[in-house]
């Protein structure tokens, strides 16, 4: 059986953890051109959402920031939306 409640809340999963892995590779392990391309690209997929499903995302996000554990990625969590695009 599956960890994930949805397929939405797995997509948000790996898309975030894309986003965390990258914002926090240093410029010895990835390239920084290819750190913006990667994170522009997040970016591009979350604009490109319809309201609606913004929104779904969005309360995704916030419900895995109430329950990290971890306070950097919690803070993380907290300031995706806003950083990529689900808030205008």
């Amino acid at each position: 059986m599956s960890q994930y409640p949805s397929l939405t809340r797995a997509l948000a999963e790996v898309l975030v953890d894309l986003a965390w892995h990258v914002e926090g590779t240093d410029d010895e392990h990835m390239d920084q051109d290819d750190a913006v391309k990667a994170l522009e690209g997040v970016a591009a997929v979350v604009g490109r959402l319809s309201d609606s499903r913004r929104a779904e995302f969005q309360q995704v996000i916030e419900a895995m920031a109430k329950a990290e554990t971890d306070p950097d990625r919690r803070e993380f969590l907290d300031s995706f939306p806003d950083g990529f695009g689900l808030v205008e």
